[in-house]
């Protein structure tokens, strides 16, 4: 799957698609994954709840956050490489999926094995994908989007977090 052009996205998802180095797609994604379940796996038990600020997610919630977003980015790439040029596709009120997750109450390693199974799904979807698949366009509130700038904008949204989580958090 080659790397999207501008043109096939939101410009505000460059500097995600930025963080993705250069190289086979699938190879990328599931490097991506391995790194990604080994980070969040090694992520002290004292730091599941901390927050930098009162205002800012802790851990469990960036970890729901990230799976939440994947599974609306994998919609959305379903609806692209699908041909669905009708279905118009609106934005992901991140704040409210976090609020409304309620992961006080959840175990950190259940979150770590959704966010695995919800990957796994997102590895078949992208692997199942044809180059002329990875190039058709879902409309968005903000524009066209191909299925392979939402693949590119998966993996760069675990690279911005990650990169976040070890500057702020640990």
């Amino acid at each position: 799957m080659q790397r999207p052009q501008q043109g096939e996205y939101n410009p505000y998802f460059q500097g995600y698609i930025d963080m993705v180095p250069e190289g086979d797609f699938l190879d990328i994604l599931h490097e991506n994954t391995k790194a990604a379940t080994a980070f969040f796996e090694g992520i002290p038990v004292d730091k599941h709840n901390y927050r930098y600020d009162k205002d800012k997610w802790n851990i469990k919630e960036l970890l729901m956050h990230i799976t939440d977003a994947e599974r609306v980015f994998c919609y959305r790439a379903l609806v692209a490489a699908r041909g669905d040029g009708k279905t118009i596709l609106h934005p992901m009120d991140d704040h409210l999926y976090v609020q409304n997750a309620i992961v006080a109450g959840r175990v950190y390693e259940d979150l770590v094995a959704e966010f695995k199974a919800v990957r796994g799904a997102t590895e078949k979807l992208f692997e199942s994908l044809s180059e002329q698949q990875s190039e058709f366009k879902a409309k968005t509130k903000a524009g066209p989007i191909t299925a392979r700038a939402l693949g590119y904008i998966i993996v760069g949204h675990m690279l911005h977090h990650m990169k976040v989580i070890k500057a702020w958090y640990l």
